[in-house]
This record gives C-alpha cells, sequence and structure tokens, in this order.
C-alpha cells in the first residue's frame, strides 16, 4: 500500500537528486518516508537519498518496494506549477503509480524491481578530512574547473587550513582556495584526490546553491557530499570514486 500527497517542488528535487546518475531505480516505500539508493553503470557515482515522510501533505506506506522509470516519473512531475500538489497511489494489482496533479491523471507504469540494476553497498569509509561548504562555492569551483580541464582535485591543505580546489589543463590551470573565514566549518586531515569532472557536474546539478555541503574528503579516497532537501526532511549522500594518480 502506498499513497501519497506531495508538493512538486519535493518530489522533483528529489527526482533530481538521483536521475543525475541513473535513468531508474528502485524507491523504498517504508513507513517512515522513502529511500533510494542508486549507482551509475561504471560504479563511479552513488547516490543514497533518504525523504521523511513528514516532507509529505500526507504520506501512508507498509514497506514496499517499486521500480521506476525516471524520466517518465520526471516528465510528469514537470507539468506541475511549483506550488501545485501531486498525489500519488500504488495499484498493487496492476503493478501502476497513479498521478494526479490538479484535473490531469496519469497512469505509470512500473519497472520489475529485479530487473533494475542490484544497490549498492555504501561503504563506511574513515575519511580524514571535514568540510562543510557552501552550495555556492561547488558550483563555482565545478565552473571554473569546466573551463580548462576534465578532472578535479579536491583537498585539504594541513598547513594552510584551506580546502583547494585544482584543475590543470594543457595550457590553462584553475586554482581555488577557500581558508576557514569562506567556509562553514573545515577540520583538517591529510586529503588530496582526483576525480572525473563529468561526474561532478552532473551532482552539482543537483545540489541547490544555497546548501550546506558536507564534504568528507581523504588521500586517493571517494569523496562523500551529504546535504538537505525538503527544507530538511531528507537528505542526499552523494559518493565520488576517485581516479587513481600513478606515480
Amino acid at each position: 500500500m502506498f499513497k501519497a500527497i506531495v508538493s512538486a517542488d519535493t518530489l522533483r528535487t528529489t527526482l533530481d537528486s538521483v536521475s543525475v546518475l541513473v535513468d531508474e531505480c528502485k524507491i523504498h516505500l517504508n513507513e517512515d518516508g522513502l529511500a533510494i539508493r542508486a549507482v551509475d553503470p561504471a560504479n563511479v557515482g552513488m547516490v543514497d537519498l533518504e525523504l521523511s515522510a513528514d516532507a509529505f501533505e500526507s504520506y501512508e506506506a507498509d514497506g514496499g518496494l517499486i521500480g521506476v522509470n525516471l524520466s517518465r516519473l520526471e516528465d510528469i512531475a514537470g507539468m506541475a506549477d511549483a506550488g501545485q500538489l501531486v498525489h500519488l497511489e500504488l495499484d498493487e494489482e496492476t503493478r501502476k503509480l497513479h498521478i494526479r496533479i490538479d484535473g490531469l491523471e496519469y497512469t505509470l507504469a512500473l519497472i520489475d524491481p529485479d530487473s533494475i540494476r542490484q544497490e549498492p553497498d555504501l561503504p563506511d569509509l574513515d575519511l580524514s578530512a571535514h568540510v562543510v561548504v557552501e552550495g555556492a562555492d561547488i558550483h563555482r569551483a565545478v565552473k571554473a574547473a569546466d573551463m580548462v580541464s576534465d578532472h578535479i582535485a579536491l583537498g585539504v591543505d594541513e598547513t594552510e587550513e584551506t580546502f583547494y580546489v585544482d584543475a590543470e589543463g594543457d595550457t590553462d590551470d584553475v586554482h581555488l582556495e577557500l581558508g576557514r573565514e569562506d567556509l562553514i566549518d573545515l577540520e583538517v586531515g591529510p586529503a588530496h584526490s582526483l576525480f572525473s569532472l563529468d561526474y561532478l557536474k552532473d551532482m552539482n546539478k543537483a545540489i541547490p546553491k544555497d546548501a550546506e555541503v558536507r564534504m568528507e574528503l581523504g588521500e586517493e579516497f571517494p569523496v562523500k557530499m551529504h546535504f538537505d532537501i525538503a527544507e530538511g526532511q531528507g537528505t542526499v549522500t552523494f559518493m565520488l570514486a576517485p581516479r587513481i594518480q600513478s606515480d
């Protein structure tokens, strides 16, 4: 059983956070809210999302599991105006999701969850550096790095106590440095890893500019980025595997 009413904004934000990495996903309809975990086909980028029942106008579920085509569901959600409510109801017999937006009604065929890529385990990494930065600074860093390279290095300078972003191109380089006065919080530790900029650009599309992004970094380790959605009623974690640099 699943029946819910949610604002179009909250639904779109939730879907966008996942669709930047995958085209389809499993959605766990837990009693206390939704949960989605997915990894891209290359096993480079991962998303882990939880949306509390409190983020909905109304929410009823009993622990089911559905598979959805994200682009189809996003197209439907995109028909709603910002302030409109989206009514969702699962027909368990036909395995279809009934969606109502004002006078519009849609019936979305679901995907067999067993046919969707297996959900990843979220590794418990002991990452030494923790940085809390504004989403706007990540946008700025990604945009600048994209001008010169297809890779981006993220790290922490323990001596200077700064978080830095480096991108080296064939002819031009970009360096961005943020000290304690520029950051929301900083816990220094050895950290420097190189990442694919394409993946970070995709993740960046889902990060609100006004978000507080909690980053965990290490040396040639994945980066974890956590931020809240739906006015703090939901959380998103992105994890991006590094490009290992050979000596």
